[in-house]
């Protein structure tokens, strides 16, 4: 990593399934790496349970929503996109998962790190709510402690404190992001999940999320907007 790579602005954006960084979080990503942050994917399932086809070839699905995954994430300007390979309904809340997480962010050293808010209530997707509750503990106080996995560190992955958690799905927004410039990148990245969404179903979808945007941001100077649950981590 060059001097000057390493004064930019680093991110990490962990995702559940393929596409849903590009419904909940593509016209912030956008709009970041547009401004010359470096933003990173890390994909912790595989989607291979999404379809309703029983006839699906689960290997298959997963291979072609990987391909899927980095067309999305190549239009968004993310320069590296890390597939875990956890197959979809199949995360669990173990040490080795935490572990690669903190290996991950030690890797990275991401100032600030997005994902899925765990703590939304009632009906959530288990690899949602499990996702989003691995990265927290994986950023605070794994990742920041010397004395946590400390076989990193002999893989030269020194100790990395998180400054900042973008929660998206939050039931408890305190912060949106302007993306009028950006929603139209938004969408055409969401095309690419092609596997998921197409024809009637995108353009319902893409109603749907022009809604949101507009809610999202009507207490704000802008019109359309992405918010989340924003933690600042000082400790």
């Amino acid at each position: 990593m060059t001097e000057h790579e390493s004064a930019r602005e680093q991110v990490m954006v962990v995702i559940p399934h393929p596409d849903d960084a590009e419904i909940n979080a593509a016209g912030t990503v956008a709009r970041w790496t547009r401004e010359g942050k470096k933003v990173v994917f890390v994909l912790t399932t595989n989607g291979d349970k999404g379809s309703s086809d029983t006839r699906t070839d689960l290997r298959e699905l997963a291979q072609r929503r990987k391909q899927e995954q980095l067309e999305a994430a190549d239009l968004l300007g993310v320069e590296e996109t890390v597939f875990m390979g956890y197959p979809d309904q199949g995360l669990e809340d173990t040490p080795e998962f935490r572990k690669e997480l903190v290996r991950l962010i030690r890797r990275f050293r991401p100032q600030a790190v997005v994902t899925v808010d765990p703590f939304r209530r009632y009906p959530w997707h288990r690899d949602h709510r499990i996702t989003g509750q691995v990265v927290l503990d994986a950023i605070y106080p794994f990742a920041r402690d010397n004395l946590s996995y400390p076989e990193l560190l002999d893989e030269g992955l020194e100790p990395h404190r998180t400054e900042q958690v973008y929660l998206w799905g939050t039931e408890d927004p305190n912060c949106c992001f302007d993306i009028s410039s950006t929603f139209e990148r938004k969408i055409e990245a969401l095309k690419c999940h092609r596997s998921q969404i197409q024809g009637h179903k995108l353009k319902k979808i893409e109603a749907w999320l022009y809604k949101r945007a507009q809610l999202a941001a009507e207490k704000e100077p802008f019109q359309l907007g992405e918010n989340y649950h924003c933690i600042d981590i000082w400790w």
